[in-house]
């Protein structure tokens, strides 16, 4: 793996039904309601009935002093149980919702497979590859807090 490359892994296990957290995480248009972190995701393109291939542009602010831009597009879709995207921008790679039913919890991870193409992130990643992914780990943490409170507040 070079030092631009990063594969982060979140779990986290969300007191709702999978059928719940699977209706606000297939929303990404509502994230920037519930998920401090998410600033904007515009829908760039229609996906086929099941939402394959639509492409949202996401804006992100993070822990640290700067923010990212990239597009998804989503590549596959197991209704209940995955979601994947292929990033492109200032970020480069794939991200991979999977969920899994734990009696009345739902265990959730995400799979974050990405380069950074800012430049000076590229220069700087060798050294601060530790720093990105304690950032990482932060954006993903006031993920989880938002998704639990906007589940407490739709029942």
């Amino acid at each position: 793996m070079r030092s631009t490359e990063f594969h982060l892994v979140t779990n986290w296990t969300i007191d709702a039904s999978v059928e719940d957290v699977w209706r606000v995480l297939s929303a990404p248009e509502t994230w920037p309601g519930w998920w401090p972190s998410v600033k904007q995701v515009t829908l760039v393109r229609l996906g086929d009935e099941a939402g394959i291939g639509a492409v949202h542009r996401m804006k992100w602010s993070t822990a640290l002093p700067y923010d990212l831009a990239f597009d998804m597009e989503t590549t596959r879709i197991e209704p209940m149980s995955l979601i994947e995207g292929k990033a492109s921008g200032e970020l480069e790679g794939t991200g991979r919702w999977t969920l899994r039913r734990d009696g009345a919890k739902c265990n959730v991870r995400y799979d974050w497979i990405v380069k950074v193409t800012k430049p000076w992130m590229v220069r700087l990643a060798f050294i601060l590859k530790p720093v990105f992914s304690w950032n990482h780990a932060i954006v993903m943490e006031r993920g989880r807090r938002g998704l639990v409170r906007r589940l407490a507040g739709d029942r």
